[in-house]
């Protein structure tokens, strides 16, 4: 479902220009060109510090409510996911210009990955509410996991800072991860009025069909649905876990024995045998490492988030 958004709605763009990349000034041109060229009202909020990221978000959805606009956030997965945490529960329309790699979020919504193509299409967009996940007090609008994941996406960051953040570079990152070995989760599980005990390597929850359906998994259609769609990888050695990355890239990871999957509405997790982590558990919501107390508490927030799509996108769908 979707409503229209107001023809002269000012914009209040959250832009993370923390890493002072020519990419971010791009960006920045390219808003202020096009704005300032249909003489569109718009605020831009340069984040220098990504410590503050939080502060001027909300500082953004503030405004945005006092004067009937958008928040607008121009960065990759973690700018978008901190700015979306702001404006989650508030009513306050939110646009994205994705600047990521992958940009699962918006693609699976019809999103442009073009600033300047997003950026129209944003001026001439409606609201349609969509679904977030939420574990704890963290929303994720694409994947949450703990366990090997996170460490892959912690090694990932030092590849990408040192080689350019392209596909090929995070591709090579997993792959020298996976070759270190990892070590090995019991977690207890309750879930649909069972509870179950699960050795793992790594604990990954799903709010994004498309990268589900690339990998191979049924239960992306479950999000379709009002659910979060979980998989857990069973213990395997160094030469397995390579075959099951093999399978992945070929949408066929689903298929394997080594991977448990199923679909929920709320979970509820405990780790067991960490005695030194002082009951915390590594977690990354859309690709940004926090530290989190357990149990972990998943679940799913149907339409909590009005996202501004592009007006043809329910004419593609």
């Amino acid at each position: 479902m979707t409503f229209a958004l107001s023809a002269d709605a000012p914009l209040f763009i959250v832009l993370n220009a923390a890493s002072g990349s020519r990419d971010a000034e791009e960006t920045a041109r390219i808003i202020e060109t096009v704005l300032s060229g249909c003489g569109r009202q718009h605020r831009m909020l340069h984040v220098h510090d990504v410590r503050r990221l939080a502060t001027v978000a909300w500082q953004a959805v503030e405004e945005a409510r006092m004067q009937k606009g958008m928040v607008v956030v121009a960065g990759g997965d973690g700018t978008i996911n901190a700015v979306a945490q702001a404006v989650v529960g508030t009513g306050v329309p939110f646009g994205v210009l994705a600047q990521g790699t992958f940009n699962y979020f918006a693609r699976t919504h019809g999103l442009p990955t073009d600033t300047e193509t997003a950026l129209r299409a944003l001026l001439d967009g409606q609201v349609r509410p969509v679904q977030v996940g939420r574990v704890n007090d963290h929303i994720f609008l694409v994947n949450a996991s703990l366990g090997l994941y996170p460490t892959l996406l912690e090694n990932r960051e030092q590849w990408k800072r040192q080689f350019g953040r392209t596909r090929l570079v995070a591709l090579w990152a997993g792959l020298a991860t996976l070759l270190r070995g990892h070590r090995r989760l019991t977690l207890e599980i309750e879930h649909g009025g069972g509870l179950r005990t699960m050795h793992t390597s790594t604990l990954f929850v799903g709010n994004n069909p498309l990268q589900l359906e690339q990998i191979g998994i049924a239960e992306a259609a479950a999000l379709e649905h009002g659910r979060l769609a979980a998989l857990a990888l069973r213990p395997v050695g160094r030469r397995a876990m390579l075959w099951l990355l093999a399978r992945g890239a070929f949408g066929r990871l689903g298929d394997a024995q080594e991977i448990q999957s199923f679909s929920f509405r709320t979970l509820r997790l405990s780790v067991l045998r960490r005695r030194r982590s002082h009951g915390r558990i590594k977690v990354a919501t859309d690709g940004e490492i926090v530290w989190m107390r357990t149990p972990l508490e998943f679940t799913v927030l149907p339409d909590a988030l009005n996202l501004v799509v592009p007006r043809a996108v329910e004419a593609r769908e």
